[in-house]
């Protein structure tokens, strides 16, 4: 498995968990940019929302709304976050797992 993503998932690299369920998976970003820096990722390895399709419509949602109960959580929820997925090299995705991030707390 050469996926860096994939093998956090697998508990093969360590991560500062924050949040997973059956289809997710929440971690600190190693390289935080604001207080509150979260990965947000599927389970299922999907390398770029160019990858997704309808089937992954609901995983894809749910990507999003784990995002909003993570900003409720770690209190960023009222003064504003940020959401951001970055598709292709030419969008800037350097691991191609689909990953959500949020971002907040400046």
């Amino acid at each position: 498995m050469d996926c860096l993503f994939c093998r956090i998932i697998a508990g093969e690299i360590l991560a500062e968990i924050v949040y997973q369920d059956e289809d997710v998976f929440a971690f600190k970003n190693i390289k935080p940019e604001a207080p509150v820096h979260i990965l947000i990722i599927p389970k299922k390895h999907l390398a770029s929302v160019t990858e997704a399709n309808l089937e992954d419509t609901l995983l894809m949602g749910k990507l999003i709304m784990t995002a909003k109960k993570l900003a409720e959580d770690f209190g960023i929820s009222k003064s504003g976050y940020k959401l951001l997925i970055r598709v292709g090299k030419g969008g800037g995705q350097e691991i191609f797992h689909i990953h959500l991030h949020l971002v907040g707390g400046k």
